[in-house]
């Protein structure tokens, strides 16, 4: 990020703009919805500026901008359409004080304009670091056709109501309170009752709160699938915009912890197999004492949590403890790495059954029906198989299992960084060692990656198969 996103705080304060003509409009019509003072420099106004000037609504001086026209502003803005002329502005308004926007100059500007989604005093502000402006109009495009024009109406009358919410205590009741109001309560008094509909409906709201019991601490148990965030489910959004507490795996991606609210308290609580962790005791004493004390806690595990989640155990200690709590499904790594590599974990007429397996467990390499699963057209998914992959390899074909039984290994399913390696179960434990995968990965006993995936462009299928290094 290149650029921060902050608000600046302009009302009563002074802005400057140099220029007089297309560049400087296009500027002005976005000011003069702030509450600033306005002053233009132009020797040869538009005609639209002389008569905003002449309305009272800013303030126009005929000559170019000199030392000291700054003085005192919080933002300048350089709209001449000569770089010279803009070069010239932005260097006496920076001795000023003031931060210096040039009009298409992203280089020379110490901050940029945002596409901006006027709902006062609500504001969406979409900046793309002036990459891609025509994608920046698109979104503001796209969110005014979702925000109703009424939001704004619902956000002033709630902000003159905020003393009167200080009442109830900071945090989850609170916001539950603004939660109903802005979603559910806010909008049906004011389509019926107007301003003062909304009025009433606030003070009612608050008192339903204010006598309300507190609320009971849950715990959602909630798959945040594996890795790429927009296979996330709604319902899943919906729990990370509501929690307390979310307390993740060392597997949830980045990008998708990026995706919880703000204010909720983030505890990591990875487990690394074959290295350090966090005891399962200890995540279930943190689950239970943080609901126990009101918070809606959500237990975010990478995949699905139904699939080896330990979720058993982090279910039998809420209900020991009398917390209620519900499961939000997640897509496993094994459906991700599948459709990655162009496959389905079933198929007519090579196998009408899919295992899900793990290459070990807290004994160690986990031991399996390796008859059944020699036979031929079998297919697994087998997870944490890395390290047991030899003795996977061994079983196996102890067991009858074709040397050149197809096996495909995908590393980081769905992210950005995915890897695929496509080898045969005689050469699964030389193959493994030489790619040195060391992300999580999902062995697919019996696949091999679709043969036309390999010839796709890289923006539609970013692993090349082929890759020197697997």
């Amino acid at each position: 990020m290149k650029h921060f996103p902050i608000f600046v705080a302009v009302e009563g304060r002074r802005i400057t703009l140099s220029g007089g003509g297309a560049a400087a409009l296009a500027k002005l019509r976005l000011l003069l919805k702030t509450e600033a003072h306005l002053t233009v420099f132009s020797d040869d106004p538009a005609p639209e500026i002389v008569a905003w000037a002449e309305a009272g609504k800013l303030q126009l001086i005929r000559r170019r901008a000199q030392a000291g026209d700054a003085l005192c502003a919080v933002l300048a803005y350089g709209a001449n359409e000569d770089a010279a002329e803009d070069a010239r502005f932005a260097a006496l308004a920076r001795a000023d004080g003031a931060l210096v926007n040039i009009v298409d100059n992203l280089e020379d500007s110490q901050f940029i304009t945002p596409a901006i989604v006027d709902r006062d005093p609500v504001t969406v502000a979409i900046g793309t670091e002036g990459a891609a402006p025509v994608l920046a109009r698109a979104i503001k495009a796209d969110l005014e056709d979702r925000l109703p024009t009424g939001l704004g109406r619902l956000a002033r009358i709630g902000k003159a109501f905020r003393k009167h919410a200080d009442r109830l205590p900071m945090g989850r009741k609170r916001r539950d309170f603004w939660s109903a109001f802005y979603f559910n309560d806010g909008p049906q008094a004011i389509d019926t009752g107007g301003d003062q509909g909304a009025e009433d409906a606030l003070h009612a709201l608050l008192d339903r709160h204010l006598t309300a019991r507190p609320a009971a601490g849950r715990v959602a148990f909630v798959g945040a699938g594996p890795g790429d965030p927009e296979l996330l489910t709604l319902k899943a959004r919906k729990a990370l915009d509501g929690a307390d507490v979310v307390i993740h795996d060392r597997l949830v991606s980045p990008e998708v912890l990026e995706l919880v609210r703000r204010e909720a308290d983030l505890i990591s609580v990875g487990k690394e197999g074959f290295g350090p962790s966090v005891s399962q005791d200890e995540i279930n004493a943190l689950m239970v004492d943080h609901a126990a004390n009101g918070a809606h806690v959500v237990r975010l595990k990478s995949g699905d949590p139904t699939v080896f989640g330990r979720l058993d155990e982090e279910m039998d200690a809420c209900e020991a403890a009398g917390i209620a709590f519900t499961i939000v499904p997640g897509i496993t790594a094994a459906s991700a790495a599948v459709a990655n590599v162009g496959q389905s974990m079933t198929r007519r007429g090579r196998n009408s059954d899919m295992r899900l397996l793990t290459g070990h467990d807290v004994a160690g390499f986990a031991d399996h029906d390796w008859q059944a699963l020699a036979r031929p057209g079998t297919v697994a998914a087998i997870y944490m198989a890395k390290r047991g992959a030899r003795f996977l390899q061994g079983r196996l074909m102890m067991h009858g299992a074709a040397g050149e039984t197809p096996v495909t290994i995908v590393e980081n399913a769905s992210r950005a960084d995915e890897r695929i390696l496509s080898t045969t179960l005689s050469d699964l434990a030389a193959d493994l060692a030489d790619a040195k995968l060391t992300g999580p990965a999902v062995l697919l006993y019996g696949l091999a990656p679709r043969a036309a995936l390999a010839a796709l462009p890289d923006t539609i299928f970013r692993t090349d198969i082929k890759e020197a290094a697997l």
